[in-house]
């Protein structure tokens, strides 16, 4: 095999597409391009394996045929060598086909950004399998499942049941009232929990029912029509919740759930920083944002930080786009390989000639169909659209958003299935967060459209009806750094270009940048924020009475709020171009207070001031000038004045005289004997 070695297989289809060799090639500078094929996966396959034999990469320029594909390659012996690029429903098959040629360039120049392969979670599931749901349909159901998987049955009614004549399940009766765990590791507590009598004739009947029955199961089969048990139930892998009226979508589900014996694989979709988390600190709660956006219940609350358990993350991101810091790192695909492929796609794209870039992110499944539908029985993609498929479009941060409208989008529409519909609010924070940024650039805002639709026609008549905004300048930029540096170089590049460069924009609630502001008057330096602030952000300074702020490393968490004894402390929005974002600046500061005795600054003089004011005559301890004076002095000499007062607390009786021998002598010589006595009288 030839090192560094690929060639990339076109195909016109039948001659249903245009397709521009020059334009491919000039994208693909390093890649070797065959002549246009009209059916490469028909009469012209010979050209197919004489690629494979050649060696190194081979990328078709096809998805549906990519099956047979596959299998010559693996008769090859190369199916590792081959990846597939649709050009056809994506770029070729729509109203505008002699313009699509910059599209495809892209498309195919995308696909050579390879991303790093997330991490995996490993599940083993031995079929243990509940079906819960009501009467003789859960019955059947239970026994047809039975064999393939090892089923138990649990009813919430028993209404219509006819006792079966050969145990082949065992049959409960119960409701379930709580569930946790994920695929290979359900956990259910069921109350009126009781197994089927045996001697059951014409009726079901239940014997010794109790309440808090607990159980474990590999996978559950809820035919019940209740309640989902969890939250997000489409998230949660080896849960198959069935309407139990649809009975095509019950037999789908048996269909399923069969498969689901054995040792299984998913990405690690997220990985978590605990040392960057911010969610709270000594039990005051700052940021929630994580657990606020996930809807599976996927993440915990472990006190001062946060716990993700991958078995139930069903990566849909929110979590990720929504934290401030980072800390919650999505990897499927990491920031940096997304945004790399943005800039390929879009650099490729404007350099082939291609104008407007609108980038249409969408679910990689859901959109997809809606994009073929489209192709097919419609107008297709604009020419201008580019789909950039994902796991999940709630995985879209502002740093990402940002980082894409610096490579020169125009628009950015994030498709979303209906069904995810109630999962769209972080998503729909963070294009709000990006569209701020704009305005306060003089940019158009209204840039990032959230489409919620499901019906090809509508999202084309939404696509094809995309406002002309006027183009951004294209520019650079290197995804290098966590979340807040990706963050601040897109925004500070989109502020090189723009129409308005102000030093200060003001930003949402939330947003994950921005300043705090002390009240002067509350404010007694108790410096009590500076040991709660996670970030460093606020510091004080051990020479002066001062309370120190870098406002680039603030991440708006609020616990420096919380904290606040005095409630002294509110944040404010905004993002600060200017260098005193990333220097530290006093906020607050007093007059330090110089001890009455030695002159050493101690205090501050409005706090040492308030304290006499509120002690001097009003407390016992304070009634003299002389008592009140110890308050003006630091604490060496508080001490010393005390031992020189009258009433000195640390003065001690005198102390006793020492015998020793020539006291003894002496005594003797006057005639007296010493005894223990005489030493315990003295």
């Amino acid at each position: 095999m030839t090192s560094g070695r690929r060639t990339v297989l076109l195909c016109d289809c039948a001659r249903s597409m245009s397709i521009d060799v020059d334009r491919v090639r000039a994208a693909l500078p390093g890649a070797e391009i065959g002549p246009v094929r009209t059916t490469l996966c028909r009469n012209d396959t010979d050209a197919y394996l004489l690629a494979l034999r050649a060696g190194g990469e081979v990328v078709v320029a096809c998805t549906q045929e990519a099956p047979l594909f596959r299998e010559l390659a693996e008769e090859a012996g190369a199916d590792d060598r081959v990846s597939f690029v649709n050009i056809r429903e994506k770029a070729g098959w729509c109203a505008d086909k002699a313009a699509a040629g910059p599209k495809m360039a892209a498309l195919l120049a995308e696909a050579t950004v390879a991303p790093t392969p997330a991490a995996i979670h490993t599940t083993r599931s031995e079929g243990m399998c509940l079906v819960y749901g009501r009467g003789q349909q859960a019955l059947e159901v239970a026994q047809s499942l039975n064999g393939r998987l090892a089923v138990s049955l649990l009813l919430t009614d028993a209404d219509g049941l006819v006792p079966p004549s050969v145990a082949e399940v065992p049959v409960y009766r119960g409701r379930i009232v709580k569930a946790a765990g994920s695929f290979g590791a359900f956990e259910i507590t069921v109350d009126g929990y009781a197994p089927l009598v045996p001697s059951s004739r014409d009726a079901a009947a239940f014997v010794m029912p109790r309440d808090g029955a607990q159980s474990q199961c590999d996978v559950i089969l809820d035919l019940s029509g209740d309640t989902a048990l969890f939250p997000a139930p489409d998230h949660r892998d080896g849960y198959f919740r069935v309407d139990p009226n649809h009975p095509a979508a019950v037999a789908k589900a048996m269909f399923e759930i069969t498969d689901y014996v054995g040792e299984f694989e998913k990405p690690v979709y997220v990985d978590y920083d605990a040392d960057i988390c911010v969610h709270s600190r000594n039990r005051i709660v700052g940021c929630t944002n994580c657990l606020d956006a996930c809807p599976a219940g996927a993440i915990s609350d472990m006190g001062d930080t946060i716990a993700v358990d991958p078995g139930i993350c069903g990566g849909c991101g929110s979590c990720s786009a929504s934290c401030p810091t980072g800390a919650v790192n999505y990897r499927y695909p990491r920031r940096e390989d997304l945004i790399a492929r943005i800039q390929v796609l879009v650099s490729t794209y404007l350099a082939a000639g291609g104008t407007r870039p609108v980038l249409l992110f969408h679910d990689a499944r859901r959109g997809a169909e809606l994009i073929a539908a489209m192709a097919r029985f419609g107008r297709g993609l604009p020419v201008n659209v580019l789909p950039v498929p994902l796991h999940a479009v709630t995985e879209l941060g502002h740093d990402i958003l940002a980082a894409a409208f610096v490579t020169g989008v125009e628009q950015i529409v994030a498709l979303v299935d209906p069904e995810r519909a109630d999962e769209v609010l972080p998503l729909e924070t963070q294009a709000t967060l990006v569209r701020s940024v704009l305005q306060g650039l003089g940019h158009d805002a209204d840039r990032v459209t959230l489409l919620v639709e499901a019906d090809p026609d509508a999202v084309e008549t939404a696509l094809y009806g995309l406002a002309e905004r006027k183009p951004l300048p294209a520019a650079g930029i290197s995804a290098v750094g966590g979340k807040r540096d990706i963050g601040r170089a897109a925004i500070g590049r989109l502020r090189e270009t723009a129409p308005q460069q102000p030093d200060v924009i003001a930003l949402p609630d939330g947003a994950p940048y921005g300043r705090i502001v002390v009240d002067q008057d509350s404010c007694t330096l108790c410096l009590a924020c500076v040991g709660a602030c996670p970030m460093g952000a606020i510091l004080d300074n051990p020479d002066k009475p001062q309370l120190r702020f870098q406002e680039n490393a603030c991440v708006q968490c609020g616990i420096c709020r919380n904290t606040c004894p005095e409630d002294a402390i509110t944040l404010e929005a905004r993002f600060d171009f200017t260098p005193n974002a990333l220097s530290q600046t006093v906020i607050h500061e007093e007059e330090p207070y110089a001890c009455l005795r030695c002159g050493k600054p101690f205090g501050t003089k409005k706090t040492v001031d308030r304290i006499v004011e509120r002690l001097q005559g009003k407390h016992w301890m304070f009634q003299s000038s002389a008592t009140a004076d110890l308050i003006r002095m630091c604490d060496d000499c508080r001490v010393i004045a005390q031992s020189e007062m009258g009433d000195n607390p640390f003065k001690m009786g005198e102390r006793p005289k020492v015998r020793t021998t020539d006291d003894y002598l002496e005594a003797r010589e006057a005639g007296k004997d010493l005894t223990v006595d005489d030493f315990l009288d003295d």
